[in-house]
């Protein structure tokens, strides 16, 4: 917990310095609060001493919480699944709950408990009974992925994909892959690592004293055929058979990185798979207006753009719906050729079928040079917001999807708030 203002019974507080205020500052208010314990500071930790509870300072309150955190990993009698990718590892993770849960307890990290904050936190948080623990890992340059793995040390590592994502700090995909394979590296001998097939970017980490599972076309599980609910799946010769609640087929596929994992945990998938999206990774909601909304506007880079994208025209074809619309705002941190990445999605976007093409951002407008189409440039999510429920009739399908910076949670806001149609 680092709010003071939401802790309570059950919470360690834990003051850390910020960029304008420590947090330790607010010690003693979060054990009046009924915090059972607080982490900050000595000067902190003496100010909160006389509010009862128990107090513990140190100087680095950051890698206190790092210590306290792999202590209680290694306390646990549980298996640690760490999940990572330049693109799916949310959805993965959903998914790999989804799978888990029924035969094992299951713990999986919630929304953006993903960084050197975020996942020793959720690692504190898992009950003493927790079976399984599904661990995203997020990184945004070198040694960010094996700070987590150090903490979390995850008997299986998942690496979804290896894409362009933050080459403004790494600079390559080669760079990228070397940071996503800090995963691989942070697995013990005899561990699993879960990797995609023929992704040559990741053979140079490979480790021979690791089991080594590959999925997707060509690999030991792979999907062997599916329809509207049913998949079966090969899962190194052995055959699987799930009925899911979701279509998209990059879904799909990352469902055969969690059914690789649960079977290196011990676990065989099978029956109904209900898949619960986190918040703003592609969920559809019917509105009122007749307008179906895929609210995907969490995050975005050229990999994820192009999946949903396609999904978008493979919604729109099964389901016989009217238009598509695309609200597509700026993908952040690609370095020096940012614009020609935005140039190849309004390609795709054109190549997609896409009906109406809305940009967001300054980086954005660059995809309506390749769009060929009813297109319409915003300056910012605000605009768009103003903008995107006008434009919209009864039986459009519309995909909100942009790097987190762009906000665009305010246009999916507008149009969940009654607009449109």
């Amino acid at each position: 917990m680092l709010d003071s203002r939401q802790a309570g019974p059950g919470a360690l507080f834990v003051g850390l310095r910020g960029e304008h205020v420590d947090g330790g500052a607010f010690a003693a208010e979060a054990l009046r609060a009924g915090a059972w314990g607080v982490l900050a500071r000595p000067e902190h930790a003496r100010d909160a001493t006389r509010d009862g509870g128990v107090v513990l300072a140190s100087d680095d309150p950051l890698d206190a919480l790092h210590r306290l955190a792999k202590a209680w990993r290694r306390e646990l009698d549980a298996q640690v699944i760490g999940v990572t990718g330049s693109t799916g590892k949310t959805s993965t993770k959903d998914l790999l709950l989804a799978v888990l849960a029924p035969h094992r307890r299951t713990v999986a990290s919630r929304a953006n408990f993903n960084t050197e904050i975020g996942l020793p936190l959720e690692l504190l948080a898992a009950p003493a009974e927790t079976e399984v623990l599904v661990l995203e890992m997020a990184m945004r340059g070198r040694g960010q992925i094996a700070e987590l793995a150090a903490i979390a040390e995850p008997d299986v590592g998942v690496i979804v994909s290896v894409g362009p994502v933050h080459l403004e700090l790494l600079g390559t995909v080669e760079a990228i892959a070397a940071a996503k394979a800090e995963l691989i590296a942070g697995l013990g001998s005899g561990g699993t690592a879960v990797v995609p097939a023929g992704e040559r970017l990741l053979e140079p980490h490979l480790r021979s004293e690791l089991r080594t599972v590959t999925f997707g076309e060509g690999g030991d599980v792979r999907l062997r055929s599916s329809d509207h609910e049913r998949v079966e799946i090969d899962c190194a010769g052995e055959t699987i058979v799930l009925n899911v609640n979701f279509e998209q087929a990059h879904l799909r596929r990352n469902l055969l990185a969690a059914v690789a994992a649960a079977r290196a945990v011990g676990v065989r998938p099978e029956g109904r798979v209900e898949l619960a999206l986190s918040p703003g990774r592609g969920q559809r909601v019917g509105l009122p207006s007749g307008v179906t909304l895929i609210d995907d506007c969490y995050n975005a880079n050229p990999m994820s753009m192009r999946a949903a994208l396609e999904d978008l025209a493979a919604t729109a074809k099964r389901e016989r719906h009217g238009r598509t619309v695309a609200v597509l705002g700026d993908m952040l941190e690609l370095g020096e050729a940012e614009r020609e990445f935005h140039a190849e999605i309004g390609a795709r976007a054109r190549r997609a079928g896409v009906d109406v093409l809305v940009t967001v951002g300054p980086q954005a407008a660059a995809m309506s040079e390749t769009f060929e189409g009813n297109v319409h440039r915003t300056s910012d999510a605000s605009e768009a917001a103003e903008l995107v429920p006008s434009l919209l009739q009864a039986g459009d399908v519309v995909l909100v999807k942009g790097s987190r910076g762009v906000g665009l949670e305010l246009v999916c806001r507008a149009l969940r708030n009654g607009s449109g149609g």
